[in-house]
């Protein structure tokens, strides 16, 4: 019995630690970092739609975190913005630990998905933090570049092609997956609608939506060009988020498209804003 007890007291002190202040402060900055990157990403590849193209703007990471840089303060803004990602990996580590909130946040496939966000946003706060330190190769550089060398490197490989190819199918089904819990809005469940007026659920619900679709089409559309890289076994096939977004405006509905697709991803913004303010932690 004593041996039991004492179990339930470690249990429920890890659940405290997974549940603290701290942790919740780091998750909602972590929401705002997001939301700053990803309406930077969507003006730049607005620009780069109204410029026919011609915008020599990254519109990815990079070339958020080098319009940081640009501003007043970007110095200060980029390190305040990589201490909020770390803040955002730490609370998915303790999801990943000690499960999140919801019925089913104890699920073992829940707190695999938590672990493998853990370590992306980890990668991501290192990159932005390694930038802001004054390398700028770490978090500036183009992600065509980065995508082909990754994929050139790995088509090298025994298997290479195949490996390359199931990566490309896996980032298509994440799109997919992503596109489709938006339009089914999902989110709600993980928000606390009933704390939000009538116009701001519309408004929760119209930037989740869009946004959410337009970040899993780029997903899809990432995760076509791997696979036709793997198909032709040429690195250049591989795309970057930049040279992704390059492509919509390729198609016959010309810069429309990519000009769609930036504000949705703006919108994701802003929806990583809302999920700041009313996201369940």
């Amino acid at each position: 019995m004593n041996t039991s007890a004492a179990a339930q007291r470690g249990k429920g002190k890890a659940r405290q630690a997974g549940d603290s202040k701290a942790v919740e402060v780091g998750g909602r900055a972590g929401f705002i970092a997001r939301g700053v990157i990803y309406f930077l990403v969507g003006f730049l590849a607005l620009r780069i739609a109204f410029n026919g193209g011609g915008s020599k703007k990254q519109a990815d990471r990079g070339g958020a975190l080098s319009e940081i840089a640009q501003k007043p303060f970007g110095s200060v803004l980029l390190w305040v913005l990589g201490i909020a990602v770390v803040g955002m990996a730490l609370w998915r580590l303790s999801e990943a630990l000690f499960g999140a909130p919801g019925e089913d946040g104890d699920k073992a496939s829940k707190r695999l998905i938590s672990a493998g966000r853990a370590v992306f946003y980890g990668f991501v706060a290192y990159s932005i933090l390694s930038f802001a330190a004054g390398s700028k190769s770490s978090g500036s550089g183009s992600s065509d570049s980065k995508s082909q060398d990754v994929t050139a490197k790995v088509l090298d490989l025994p298997g290479g092609r195949w490996i390359v190819g199931i990566a490309g199918i896996v980032v298509v089904g994440v799109g997919l997956w992503i596109a489709g819990r938006a339009v089914m809005r999902k989110f709600h469940k993980h928000l606390r609608m009933e704390a939000m007026s009538r116009v701001q659920r519309r408004g929760v619900d119209v930037v989740g939506i869009f946004g959410g679709l337009s970040r899993g089409i780029v997903f899809g559309v990432a995760g076509g060009f791997a696979v036709s890289a793997a198909l032709k076994a040429r690195s250049s096939e591989a795309k970057g988020m930049d040279d992704t977004l390059r492509s919509f405006a390729s198609t016959p509905a010309g810069p429309w498209l990519l000009a769609l697709i930036a504000v949705g991803l703006a919108a994701f913004g802003l929806f990583s804003f809302a999920n700041a303010r009313w996201r369940k932690i």
